[in-house]
This record gives structure tokens, sequence and C-alpha cells, in this order.
């Protein structure tokens, strides 16, 4: 971390369960914990918040280098995963400890968050109000230690919850970026078109990126997410872009597939539902030992020099 500053950020986006996984991984960011705050009372129990008595709501608490992940961004991904002109609670989430609320620590965080919430409304987004409050910084209380990394240490039952609190599908319906097939043969050539979104396989030692040298990352050829780095890419000998992690885990989804008589581990993008490759787990050990087994066809690649001007500066220190 050297000299950079550290900074706490405080959001209230409903149940805080939901309110991890988003920020989890991303690059500056330091921890995260899930609490309490807003209320007058010291060190609430989570019945007591849940019950409305106590003046706190759910919350999440995040430690991060706004020199590496400015707090503007923070603000971004806090818009994308709640419903803001709610001011009852968060989808089957009711009463007050749901209510969203932008807690700021600071006059600049103050400015930066209302700015935010001004671009927002004036987007057109949402047909109703913005009612997600800007309030200050009071006391934050973590909660107890069941409810911390919760999409960690209960994941199948994070995933229904979140898909049955109707908190999944809003983000897919209001959040989400959308392309039609006649839009996507339109901005991809044919490989890309056949890989992403009819499964295909490139050609290996006969695609773009299978022995790239140079430093940066590479983002979905459809939607942009940043998805893997050079500093995670390694010559595998298989012929196509060979990585030991994906740079955020939240943003690929694994799915089983059994095409062609084999069973195997299909990786597609979270946002655009981009089919990208395979992973195996034949990796380097000492990293892992998984090998993601990427198709070129499916990536951007973005060098170092040029992360800034496509507004990824975050990454950045991934090379420094």
């Amino acid at each position: 971390m050297g000299n950079q500053s550290i900074e706490k950020a405080i959001f209230a986006g409903g149940c805080f369960w939901c309110m991890v996984e988003p920020f989890d991984e991303q690059p500056g960011i330091i921890s995260i914990t899930s609490g309490y705050t807003g209320g007058d009372k010291p060190h609430p129990t989570y019945e007591e918040v849940c019950s409305n008595t106590t003046g706190h709501r759910e919350a999440v608490e995040i430690t991060f280098e706004p020199e590496v992940f400015p707090y503007t961004k923070l603000l971004e991904l806090f818009w994308q995963q709640i419903d803001p002109t709610d001011p009852d609670g968060q989808f089957n989430d009711r009463g007050d400890s749901y209510r969203t609320a932008i807690y700021y620590t600071n006059e600049k965080q103050k400015e930066l968050a209302e700015s935010s919430k001004k671009s927002l409304a004036e987007s057109g987004k949402f047909d109703q109000p913005i009612v997600t409050e800007i309030l200050p910084a009071k006391p934050f209380y973590p909660a107890e230690e069941k409810h911390q990394d919760y999409y960690k240490k209960q994941s199948f039952h994070y995933q229904l919850y979140k898909k049955g609190s109707g908190r999944a599908d809003f983000i897919k319906k209001h959040w989400k970026k959308k392309f039609s097939k006649d839009e996507l043969k339109k901005i991809l050539n044919p490989i890309q078109y056949h890989v992403t979104q009819e499964n295909g396989t490139e050609r290996p030692f006969m695609n773009e990126y299978w022995n790239n040298n140079k430093e940066g990352i590479y983002v979905d050829i459809v939607s942009g997410e940043p998805l893997f780095s050079t500093t995670d890419q390694y010559d595998a000998g298989c012929g196509w872009p060979s990585f030991t992690k994906p740079l955020n885990r939240q943003r690929i989804k694994e799915n089983l597939d059994t095409s062609h008589g084999m069973r195997r581990i299909e990786v597609r993008s979270d946002e655009a539902d981009s089919h990208l490759g395979h992973v195996f787990d034949d990796g380097p050990i000492d990293q892992g030992g998984m090998r993601y087994c990427i198709n070129s066809a499916a990536l951007r690649f973005i060098p170092k020099e040029k992360l800034a001007e496509e507004g990824l500066e975050q990454f950045l220190h991934l090379f420094n």
C-alpha cells in the first residue's frame, strides 16, 4: 500500500449479505465489513436491528485506497446493486433497517455522492424519484461473525436468496448491458460471434493473444467488463491464452459442459454472458493449480499505457 491514503466508505443497500460480493476482489479494496449504522443504540444485535426499533440500517463499511479505486467508482458500483427509488426497503426486505443510504465520512465524499445521485436522477434510467439518502456517517458496528462474507460462507443459500428476493432480476433488468443478436453481428466479426454467442472454439496457435507478451488487461469483447490480466497469463503450451485466475471471480460464471462427449467446466462472462472458454485443474500448483483456457476472440486487449484512457486506471497498480 506504500504511502497511499486510506479511506472508509459506508453504504446501506438493503440486506448486507448482498453488498459485499460486488465490491470484493476489486483493486484497491482492503476490507469490507458487514454491520449496522445510522442509529443511536451502541453495539446492536442483528435481531434488534431487524426489529426496526434501533434506527440502524444494515450496511457495509469499505476500507479502500482512493488512489487505486476512486470513491466515484465505489458510488457507481453501489447504485448498480440497489433499487434507488424504493423508500421503504429493498426488494423483499421491508422496513427502516433495509432502506438505502450513502453515509459520507468527509465533505468530499458528500459532494461526490450528491453529484452522483443528481446524475442518476437526470439520466432517465428510472421513472420514479431517486430516494436514497445521503447522510453523515455515524458509528459503525460490525455485525456478528456469521454475517461476514456470507456470500462465501453460504454461497448456495446466498445465491438462492439473491435470486428469490428479486435483487438479481432487478440488477439484470436495469444495469446489465443488453444486445440483440442483430446488434452483435454488427459489432463482432464472424469468429468473435461464433465463440461468444455459439460456444465456439478458435484454432490453437492461430489466434491473436496466445503468445501476447505486452502488459495489460483483457476485457470482454462484448461488454468491456475487465476479465483477465497479463500478470496472471502464462504459456501453457496449448495454443490459447491461459491464466491462473480471473481479475475478479464475480465477473465470471462457471458451468458444467458435457458437449462433445466430455465433462468440462465452461467459463462465461457475468455481464454479457459471453462464452469465454474452459477452466482446468492442471495449472501451476504454486499459483493455485488452475488454468483458465480462454479464446482470444472473446477478449479485447488493453495495454497498460491505455488503461487510464479507457477509464480503467484502477488496474494500473498491477504493473507498478
